[in-house]
């Protein structure tokens, strides 16, 4: 299964004429190719089901909406010119979300704890204190950095709440986020090859994920959370 010359067409006609009228008199065009992209994902879920364990079912469910919510935003276009979606794992066992966005140009894909509630932060904190040797090999594997290089996200300026500015993993304590990006040029996403490579990606984070999980089911005694 893969993504079709056509349906990055049509995002880079409505990026171009970003308007209603445009957008019904070209609604066929826009329900083919977000089949294709449901297509798409379908096929990637069921490969990521021989590895993972999702909560995510279908390609229609992972998929966010082309309309854009402008009520409380200065850009008033009225659609999103990209195909994005989520795939959830089981929760609260599995934790962690895959993303996607196919966007002409500027595809990629997301993964990790992008906004992780303040429970879970201090509980990862409280791990990294713990375990910091631990974190570091799984940041700095092969499997990871090949793929996606570098952990990205926030980070405090100096020191979190309860934690020395001389602390030893003072340099992953800082981080409020736990993202991971990969992109794609056009001809990736049009290759036979492209779902392959986006699970290929996604499996890649998954000792990172595992880890996570386990920290995040466990208190500080490794007494499991789950009733």
């Amino acid at each position: 299964m893969q993504i079709e010359k056509s349906t990055l067409d049509f995002l880079k006609a409505i990026k171009r004429n970003n308007n209603r009228e445009w957008f019904q008199n070209n609604k066929d065009r826009y329900l083919e190719a977000q089949s294709n992209i449901i297509s798409w994902v379908d096929a990637l879920i069921q490969k990521m089901s021989t590895h993972d364990d999702l909560q995510t079912e279908n390609g229609k469910e992972s998929l966010y909406r082309i309309y854009n919510d402008v009520r409380f935003s200065k850009d008033k276009t009225p659609y999103n010119p990209r195909f994005a979606g989520y795939l959830k794992r089981r929760k609260p066992q599995l934790r962690g979300g895959y993303y996607f966005w196919i966007v002409p140009g500027a595809t990629h894909i997301g993964c990790g704890f992008a906004y992780p509630n303040p429970d879970d932060l201090k509980r990862l904190r409280q791990d990294i204190a713990s375990n910091y040797h631990v974190w570091k090999k799984l940041l700095t594997k092969k499997s990871i950095t090949s793929v996606f290089g570098a952990m990205q996200g926030d980070q405090v300026k100096t020191a979190p709440k309860g934690y020395p500015q001389d602390h030893p993993a003072i340099t992953l304590l800082r981080y409020k986020q736990f993202w991971f990006e990969r992109a794609f040029t056009d001809a990736d996403v049009l290759s036979s090859r492209f779902v392959n490579e986006v699970n290929h990606s996604y499996r890649a984070i998954r000792p990172l994920f595992d880890h996570m999980s386990e920290v995040l089911t466990t208190n500080e005694n490794g007494e499991s959370l789950l009733r």
